[in-house]
């Protein structure tokens, strides 16, 4: 593993880049707050360079809120958003640091979606974003570079991609959502009766809680296909 000083590029850093994207946003992007001694650790973890958008996250931020929190980036961990990248992947996506990553969860959302950046554990589309959606259980390709996704989230409709699931009252109650909870919605987002957001039930649940029980219904669903 490198170093942290060899990690840390000063003279090229990536954050001047991100911070002008953020700057000029269509979207609200809250930075949250920053530790310098879990940033460094955290950079450390994750072995990329503070040159790269990824990295300059990582180390300038506790993580990024957008759009009144609905979308969640990982950054070093903050208050209001205590899980960092390379924790949050651990025991996920790889045991311990240092090895090789098929794939990284590098955000989430409110409703329990996952965006992910392939490793090569997804496909042979090597650097690109997926979004494991909570309406279909699917790995969908966004053909969208982790730049590209930055992009996406700073100046995207986001109420276009998420048509059909924002309810009335999103904002007011995203904005109490903490950074490790997302909704559960009854009946699933994935079934016939969950198709209409306003007419579910839904509950604050640890998005440890959300991933892990999606991972468990995508693999029923898949037994279910094979019979």
């Amino acid at each position: 593993m490198r170093s942290i000083d060899e990690l840390i590029n000063d003279k090229d850093p990536g954050w001047i880049l991100v911070k002008e994207w953020i700057d000029s946003a269509k979207n609200k992007v809250e930075i949250l707050p920053v530790d310098t001694n879990k940033a460094k650790d955290a950079l450390y973890k994750t072995q990329v360079t503070t040159k790269s958008p990824m990295g300059s996250i990582v180390y300038m931020t506790g993580g990024l809120l957008v759009d009144n929190g609905w979308i969640r980036i990982l950054g070093s961990g903050s208050d209001k958003l205590s899980r960092s990248l390379p924790e949050w992947n651990r025991g996920k996506t790889f045991e311990d640091y240092g090895q090789p990553i098929p794939y990284l969860l590098i955000a989430d959302d409110a409703i329990g979606g996952i965006f992910i950046l392939n490793g090569g554990g997804l496909g042979s589309d090597l650097g690109k974003v997926y979004y494991l959606a909570p309406d279909n259980l699917e790995y969908e390709p966004l053909d969208l570079t982790y730049t590209e996704f930055l992009n996406f989230c700073f100046n995207k409709n986001l109420d276009q991609f998420y048509k059909g699931y924002r309810w009335t009252n999103w904002k007011s109650e995203v904005a109490k959502l903490k950074g490790d909870q997302v909704f559960n919605f009854f009946p699933y987002l994935w079934t016939e009766q969950g198709k209409d957001i306003n007419k579910v039930s839904k509950k604050e649940v640890p998005i440890e809680e959300s991933y892990k029980l999606t991972l468990e219904f995508r693999k029923k669903l898949a037994l279910d296909a094979e019979k």
